[in-house]
């Protein structure tokens, strides 16, 4: 049976793929991007089975014109994809606080107003699963990317609460962290980028450097990446967080893994705070 869906930032990347693989599915589409004369080809090649509408995730009015628009047209929705978001390589002390302000009202505040918005059909539903479109780049940190990356985290964190509450209702909600993917998204990354102080040239000019060769050779396709969103929702019982990716995989070991070997160091210090504990202990030395 095919299910309504509702998709954010279609118009390009990995959005689109999604909406062209469940197109191809026989499944029922609301695709949304700020342009959406993008989707009039696919508007037209698939009539009822697609309704394209103009959403700006951070203007809530949009959001919710498209989300009316879309129970208006089809009674219900199933599966919400929160798509949306951007990002851009700049140290934090060269980024202008509007920004970093701005990456965080589309990359994390846009995601809270599009699931606001569905949540009260899915809550009356007692149905509906809710996929979060984030990055491996919500569980480590990368030099350039800390408006970016902060958002992802905190995309994380919101699905977690969310998780534990919308189980009772029947919602369920994954957090999907892909790795590098040929969307384009890497080249608009480094776009219109100003030029990298010295002092951070080791860190961010290294991460640019290795942008250069790596932008259209990523390991992620996009399509498989879209093939498995249409898979997972179907699962009963979906993971809250998803790495999409052999790199996502890699890389978020290689943290947790760190993450692991310090907290099993520093362990004797964190549990000295107690009331209840004896003297603190001699701080351990540094875990690389």
């Amino acid at each position: 049976m095919s299910k309504i869906w509702f998709v954010t930032g279609a118009s390009r990347g990995l959005g689109r793929d999604i909406v062209e693989n469940l197109l191809a599915h026989g499944e029922t589409v609301v695709a949304t991007a700020r342009d959406a004369t993008t989707l009039d080809d696919l508007a037209k090649a698939h009539g009822d089975a697609l309704l394209a509408t103009r959403v700006d995730v951070t203007d809530a009015a949009s959001i919710k014109a498209a989300v009316d628009a879309a129970v208006a047209r089809f009674g219900r929705i199933d599966v919400l994809v929160n798509n949306a978001g951007y990002g851009e390589v700049v140290p934090f002390e060269q980024m202008d606080p509007a920004e970093f302000r701005s990456q965080m009202e589309t990359n994390f505040f846009g995601v809270v107003e599009v699931t606001r918005a569905v949540l009260p059909i899915m809550r009356k539903q007692r149905s509906g699963f809710i996929m979060q479109v984030s990055s491996v780049g919500g569980r480590m940190g990368t030099p350039g990317l800390s408006a970016y990356q902060s958002a992802k985290w905190a995309v994380g964190g919101f699905t977690e609460v969310l998780a534990r509450e919308l189980e009772p209702l029947g919602i369920r909600i994954t957090t999907l962290e892909p790795g590098g993917m040929r969307t384009g998204w890497g080249q608009r990354a480094r776009g219109n980028r100003q030029p990298v102080m010295p002092d951070y040239q080791a860190s961010v000019g290294a991460l640019n450097d290795m942008l250069a060769q790596y932008v259209g050779n990523e390991t992620g396709d996009p399509a498989r990446v879209a093939e498995v969103i249409h898979r997972l929702a179907d699962h009963p019982t979906p993971p809250l967080h998803l790495l999409l990716g052999s790199d996502a995989s890699r890389n978020a070991g290689e943290v947790d893994a760190l993450r692991a070997k310090t907290g099993a160091a520093w362990k004797a210090v964190s549990e000295s705070t107690d009331y209840t504990s004896g003297l603190i202990p001699a701080f351990p030395e540094s875990v690389g």
